[in-house]
């Protein structure tokens, strides 16, 4: 599969927001398996705005901020949930008769588990600015091997060094 750069748009292109890239952990605790999803935006940002004379100028911003799994995620799946309705095959199991939980894949899988991980350090140190949250996290991330940073950005999320970080910082600014 050929590696496509420059496919990260709006919102993803916005420099304060987290823009999140989607990796495979292939189901083990290792690192060193994990690799980058091949439908998996890379940057950079390919944003623009032209000038009085028409000329396009490209933002080129480093993106993806950081990864985190986004393949064959298993989650909670609504009670007559659309999705599952119309792929049955996405359905990992039946609860009471409701859906139960659905398997999915993407970089929209990947946002909510570092949403959720943003939510874990603000609770730890809820003076955290929305920038250090983001920052403590591409700082803690774990680079890929044989992945570049327009491919995963600062690395693979690790919350456990984002919240021991995060517990360090100074509370009272």
């Amino acid at each position: 599969h050929r590696k496509v750069y420059g496919h990260i748009h709006s919102p993803g292109n916005e420099p304060s927001a987290i823009t999140v890239g989607a990796a495979n952990t292939f189901g083990t605790d290792v690192r060193s398996d994990d690799v980058i999803d091949t439908f998996s935006s890379r940057g950079p940002t390919r944003s623009f705005w032209k000038d009085p004379t028409g000329v396009k100028h490209y933002d080129n911003l480093i993106k993806p901020d950081l990864v985190a799994p986004g393949n064959k995620i298993i989650g909670a799946a609504a009670q007559d949930n659309a999705l599952v309705t119309l792929h049955p095959e996405l359905c990992v199991g039946k609860t009471n008769g409701n859906t139960g939980h659905m398997r999915l894949s993407g970089t929209s899988v990947a946002a909510p588990i570092v949403a959720g991980a943003a939510a874990v350090l603000l609770a730890e140190n809820p003076n955290l600015t929305p920038n250090m949250v983001k920052m403590v996290l591409m700082y803690t991330a774990q680079p890929l091997a044989k992945f570049n940073m327009l491919e995963q950005g600062a690395g693979e999320m690790n919350i456990e060094g984002a919240v021991r970080l995060a517990k360090l910082v100074r509370t009272d600014l």
